[in-house]
């Protein structure tokens, strides 16, 4: 049986096979079971109190029923609720680590459309949750619920702050440095960003324009954000300014663009952050994390630098993993989710612009400058789909193909094979010199994954 929870909650169609009411009360309900057990709600006990929770939602329609019936689940089960309403998901994240929260909940399905929607934890600190406590929570499903009566029933009250805490929080990480004379085009995604992100760079200084903040429960992610650049860059240049910010719906990423029109991905605001922090002394033991999935480019420009790159699996949890396992202070992935361990718990994309803006308003350098630190090497990525995973790791002609490969590329290029975690696919990246070299090499090995490998 497939595993509930993803790489980032448990997602799906709002009102569809998973994600429905019932499900959003039973899972909140099983959360409270296996969420209560640490010492921190048991000293809260002891006091005579009740165990707390945050939950917050990005503006989807399905999200205002949603949220209701997680607050019904851990009101019912003896947990007292602070309803944050919509705010990013980093925003939930930072709250239940400000007020000591026993735990956070956000509903939200990230850059997905619309009629999609998820549920996702942080543990007590506004940590994401290990795979082994969302195993639990799986587990406790099936388990009989936390049933209190009486006064032992939780109470579910607005966060009233919770926007100005958030909000005093990323000004404080600018340490003094201001945004005045930049000119920055905001794109909220018509997400959870639209009502504190402008907000905060204007307070920084910054001159604003905004789009994609007019969300209507409906618009979410429909043709802005951080999934669809082009409106951004348009804004950008038909305004003059000096940079762009592109969010997705929960706000956990960012993009830019520069004033150029140019696309900054993650790898390179990873590479201009990490040069940054190094050179102010910031970048603890000059180590960098980011994932395999992340740009030869990047990797030269660091090696160059003299910062080390420590490489995770895809996926943000990986690289928080890894930066608390080492005490390390950056690392982020080539989706523009950032993590800065001395501020946040989580990506931020908020957050993530801001420093961006900082680093250009703090070296007086144009973001295309800042970016010109790593040069793009052409990636390419084929699907290879039906095919049988199990036999990847030792199928003697894959192994080949990709060593054949990766000597004809030399220090110039490098592959990947990866299966995916969710499909019956292996994921085939090759990166090179020149995009031509890229395709033909990448098609090559697809055609020998399909072959060795085809159900």
């Amino acid at each position: 049986m497939a595993r509930l929870f993803g790489t980032d909650g448990v997602r799906g169609l709002a009102n569809g096979e998973v994600i429905t009411g019932d499900f959003a009360l039973g899972l909140a309900q099983a959360a409270a079971t296996v969420l209560t057990q640490g010492r921190h709600a048991q000293r809260r006990r002891d006091e005579g109190r009740r165990p707390r929770a945050v939950i917050a939602r990005d503006p989807r329609i399905s999200g205002e029923f949603i949220s209701a019936a997680v607050a019904a689940g851990l009101a019912s089960s003896g947990i007292d609720v602070l309803d944050a309403g919509v705010i990013p998901t980093p925003a939930a994240a930072f709250l239940v680590e400000d007020i000591e929260a026993d735990f956070g909940v956000v509903v939200s399905a990230s850059h997905n459309p619309a009629p999609d929607n998820g549920i996702k934890f942080f543990a007590y600190g506004g940590t994401k949750l290990p795979d082994e406590v969302e195993d639990r929570i799986e587990a406790a499903l099936a388990a009989p619920e936390l049933l209190p009566t009486g006064a032992d029933v939780g109470r579910i009250r607005r966060f009233a702050d919770a926007e100005d805490r958030y909000v005093v929080h990323l000004l404080g990480t600018l340490e003094g440095q201001r945004l005045d004379g930049l000119h920055v085009v905001i794109d909220c995604a018509n997400g959870a960003a639209a009502g504190i992100s402008p907000r905060v760079f204007v307070d920084a200084g910054a001159r604003v324009t905004v789009i994609g903040d007019d969300p209507d429960g409906l618009n979410i992610n429909d043709g802005v954000g951080s999934t669809y650049l082009d409106p951004l860059r348009a804004k950008v240049l038909e305004v003059g300014a000096d940079l762009g910010i592109a969010h997705d719906g929960d706000a956990d990423r960012c993009l830019a663009v520069d004033a150029n029109g140019d696309v900054v991905d993650g790898d390179r605001i990873l590479a201009i952050l990490a040069v940054s922090l190094r050179d102010r002394g910031m970048l603890a033991h000059d180590t960098l994390v980011a994932t395999v999935m992340s740009n030869l480019g990047l990797r030269l420009a660091m090696a160059d630098l003299g910062i080390r790159l420590l490489e995770t699996a895809v996926g943000d949890r990986y690289v928080l993993e890894a930066l608390a396992e080492h005490e390390l202070t950056l690392g982020g992935e080539q989706s523009g989710h950032i993590v800065f361990r001395r501020y946040s718990t989580t990506g931020d994309g908020v957050l993530t612009g801001l420093q961006l803006a900082a680093e250009v308003a703090r070296t007086g350098r144009t973001l295309a400058e800042l970016a010109s630190v790593m040069t793009v090497y052409p990636q390419v990525l084929v699907n290879v789909r039906e095919v049988d995973l199990a036999r990847l790791a030792s199928d003697v002609e894959v192994a080949a193909a990709v060593a054949r490969i990766e000597a004809q590329l030399g220090d110039a290029g490098r592959v990947l094979l990866r299966p995916s975690g969710t499909e019956p696919l292996v994921r085939v990246m090759v990166e090179a010199a020149d995009t031509a070299a890229a395709e033909r090499f990448a098609a090559e090995l697809a055609a020998v994954v399909r072959t060795r490998l085809g159900n």
